[in-house]
């Protein structure tokens, strides 16, 4: 007979889905990194989202940050409950029974606590300091991890989920004969890179679940630790999606060559050199949206969002009063540290809170520059997860991206992401008499049947015109330069 594990939720956002659903019920982990990395900021949400007056948690401190020093900055944070503390959250220092130097008075400290106290949660913080502190009275490995284990034992049989924070740097997780006593072991990591600092998460092991493997981007913000799991979003499809009509790009000639509209839960993709109209194309189909009562999400990463809604405004497509019905939100993503999973994470909340089916990325080269220097080296993958996520969402999503005009070949991206897009348009300047004209074509589409047309195309006050015939009687019109064969 299988023995069911019962999960106890984290209190972490997103961490419940990196461990499979929650935290093994009477685990015995260890949270370690180095300092300032947020384990102790985790371990309380842990603690605050789990404590009851019937299940209990203490914390016990060693030789670490007295109790109230600690709240007075934990209060700071959203998941902070002041009523729980002495209620149903217990502070213990064990800080004179350490410099005692004796595990056996350690231990019996711990034991009385926990058989008055009987609780659900317990941690130990920080755990790294005993294990010093123990060094300097000729205390071996061996007998350590007696101790741990006798501990665990103890706890488990107590049936108290539990925590033994410890400062580790990375070297020390190898051969360190605690961690094979652990049921869980998390890692956190404070990483520079360049001018930025990233903040990962790895679950190393954790028995009895399947975890989501990999390393996990997170963020220190107001409600405490946020963690953006690197599978967000991916699993399961919403293949309603695809069965709905096409949407209209806001253009309607643009609209036939797309043989009716672009395919409903598609990644399209607008490809061309600077001021050509990319972002305007864009701009018709998110206002087409709003004009069909659909809300609409755009992620800006070089402008701020109302000057982005102004532009639009001049070209007489109304962006201005979708955010005010609260139809369009336009997302500024800036920060040169961003992640592609918190980008994601973003998105995702963005379309659940508002109801989207219409995303702009506008555009690609913003999002690497907004990228932590590390992130921009997997640039393809980290495009392939968040289409993947979006489109999975039931979402139809823009993206646009520059490319550099040569007049010699065409290209259809600089970043060599062409494969993750379903549909392509490429907009493209061409020398018409000595004038620089436009022309647009349909490159490719996944889901039916486009014009191999080339049309011209024109920036107006009223936005993008697209002629209704396709040009004739040149050659050469790929190349920038065409020519008009001899009679």
């Amino acid at each position: 007979m299988t023995v069911e594990i019962r999960k106890i939720p984290t209190g972490v956002p997103g961490l419940d889905e990196i461990l499979g659903g929650g935290l093994p019920e009477y685990s015995f982990n260890i949270l370690g990194g180095g300092p300032g990395s947020g384990k102790t900021t985790i371990a309380h949400q842990v603690m605050f989202a789990n404590a009851t007056p019937e299940k209990p948690a203490v914390y016990f401190t060693i030789l670490g940050e007295p109790a109230i020093k600690m709240l007075r900055y934990q209060q700071q944070f959203s998941f902070f409950d002041g009523r729980k503390v002495n209620e149903s959250i217990f502070f213990i220092n064990l800080s004179e029974k350490v410099l005692s130097a004796s595990l056996d008075t350690v231990m019996d400290e711990i034991i009385r606590e926990v058989e008055a106290i009987n609780p659900g949660i317990v941690i130990v913080d920080s755990f790294r300091t005993l294990t010093r502190k123990l060094a300097t009275s000729e205390v071996d490995d061996l007998t350590l991890q007696e101790f741990v284990q006798k501990l665990a034992l103890q706890l488990t049989t107590w049936e108290a989920t539990t925590f033994l924070v410890a400062e580790y740097d990375d070297t020390e997780r190898r051969d360190n004969p605690i961690f094979t006593v652990a049921d869980g072991l998390l890692w956190l990591f404070q990483q520079q890179e360049s001018n930025s600092i990233v903040r990962k998460l790895q679950v190393v092991k954790m028995r009895g679940v399947e975890t989501v493997p990999g390393m996990h981007t997170f963020r220190i913000n107001d409600g405490g630790v946020q963690t953006f799991p690197r599978n967000l979003g991916l699993l399961g499809r919403d293949e309603a999606a695809r069965d709905a009509p096409p949407l209209s790009s806001g253009i309607p000639e643009l609209d036939v060559m797309l043989g009716g509209g672009i395919p409903a839960g598609d990644s399209l993709l607008i490809a061309g050199p600077t001021g050509c109209g990319k972002s305007l194309i864009a701009t018709h189909f998110i206002e087409a949206g709003l004009r069909n009562g659909e809300a609409g999400i755009i992620a800006v990463f070089e402008e701020r969002p109302d000057d982005y809604a102004k532009r639009a405004d001049g070209f007489g497509l109304d962006l201005t009063g979708g955010v005010d019905a609260g139809k369009l939100e336009i997302i500024y993503l800036r920060p040169l540290d961003l992640s592609v999973d918190e980008t994601v994470y973003e998105l995702l909340d963005a379309v659940q809170r508002t109801g989207a089916t219409r995303v702009v990325i506008d555009s690609l080269a913003g999002f690497e520059m907004a990228l932590a220097p590390g992130f921009r080296t997997d640039f393809r993958e980290a495009l392939y997860r968040m289409i993947g996520a979006l489109t999975s969402a039931g979402v139809t999503i823009v993206t646009t991206v520059e490319v550099t005009e040569r007049f010699t070949q065409i290209e259809f991206s600089g970043y060599t992401v062409s494969f993750l897009s379903d549909d392509i348009i490429r907009l493209r300047y061409v020398e018409f008499d000595g004038e620089i004209g436009k022309v647009m074509f349909i490159v490719k589409m996944r889901g039916g049947h486009h014009s191999k047309e080339i049309r011209r195309y024109e920036i107006q006050s009223d936005g993008i015109a697209v002629s209704d015939e396709p040009l004739r009687g040149y050659t050469g019109l790929l190349t920038g330069i065409p020519t008009r064969p001899k009679p």
